[in-house]
């Protein structure tokens, strides 16, 4: 095999759904997934699967070497959330992994590589609305400390070295294939399951806390073009702002309830909702709209849709 691709984190709620579609348009032998653990049956069986720690530089040099890799998609880290919890280990294992695939693809190991940012390299000082690609940028969690100083080396091994770097600030992600991964944005995501399975859901949000929210459809076809996007067009080497809706939970809720009349939700802040309170609650992205063309196909009321007839589906809802 030439030309191979390899995803560090296959098993995570974006990996999971990224390994699949690349599978579909490059073939399944040509993509290995990899992670600490395996993953879902799904994923399992599509495809090639090896056990690598995003820490260990030997272990994913010798899966790169093994497969004849030559595009890396490194997509384990440790979400916002959890991140509070276990400050020390969420800086040790983003900043670790991110410099061992930069350090491979300084040496020529890797051809292309996609680093994936976040929303939470913004903080309280960053403008709310329509917050810009270039801004003020302190953030107040590990998570977005990790993913800001890895902007800034993305973009220094670029420069410094020539590295083929690529990355988007993810939004929230909300999928129905997956569980999300300890972010602050999970409730877009539990709330469909508790409103099919228990009819209400308690959200450790405020009603009113306005988020930039992203189906994953659309985040795996942003993932996508800006990997089949010409070098020349990619014109930032830190972090492409990226954006599709913005929603509070209330008006989740509510799009809801139009399918599930029924459904009731309850609001209980916790110490989300500080995080959530520092970041933007709609993203200007028109940079990433003009160098690579990106698009969105998703509004909020599409993406309840397809949440709740998968879900119908998966739970075998009548």
């Amino acid at each position: 095999m030439s030309n191979g691709i390899l995803i560090i984190g296959a098993c995570g709620q974006i990996g999971t759904e990224l390994t699949l579609k690349l599978r579909e348009l490059n073939g399944n032998k040509n993509v290995i997934a990899s992670d600490i653990r395996e993953g879902n049956k799904e994923l399992m069986k599509s495809g090639p699967f090896e056990i690598v720690n995003a820490m260990e530089y030997e272990s994913i040099l010798s899966t790169i070497e093994k497969y004849n890799i030559t595009e890396v998609y490194l997509m384990a880290a440790m979400l916002s959330a959890t991140g509070e919890k276990f400050p020390d280990k969420a800086w040790q294992l983003n900043m670790e992994s991110l410099f061992n695939v930069l350090n491979l693809a300084k040496v020529g190991k890797i051809k292309r590589l996609f680093w994936p940012s976040s929303i939470a390299v913004f903080g309280p000082t960053t403008p709310k609305e329509n917050t810009p690609q270039q801004t003020v940028m302190e953030p107040s969690t590990v998570y977005g400390i990790s993913k800001l100083a890895g902007e800034r080396w993305c973009e220094y091994y670029h420069n410094k070295y020539g590295v083929d770097v690529r990355s988007i600030r993810y939004p929230g992600i909300i999928s129905w294939k997956t569980q999300p991964g300890g972010g602050t944005t999970d409730y877009a995501v539990e709330i469909f399951h508790k409103a099919l399975i228990i009819g209400k859901y308690n959200c450790f949000l405020s009603k009113d806390t306005k988020l930039p929210m992203m189906y994953m459809d659309d985040a795996i076809d942003a993932t996508v073009s800006i990997m089949n996007a010409k070098s020349e067009h990619i014109k930032i080497r830190s972090s492409y702002n990226l954006a599709a809706m913005s929603f509070t939970p209330e008006e989740l809720a509510l799009e809801i309830k139009k399918i599930v009349p029924e459904f009731k939700i309850l609001f209980n802040p916790d110490f989300r909702q500080k995080i959530a309170d520092s970041w933007p609650k709609s993203i200007n992205d028109i940079s990433a709209r003009e160098d690579w063309g990106w698009n969105h196909n998703f509004n909020i009321k599409k993406m309840t849709e397809s949440m709740l007839n998968n879900l119908y589906s998966k739970y075998e809802i009548v």
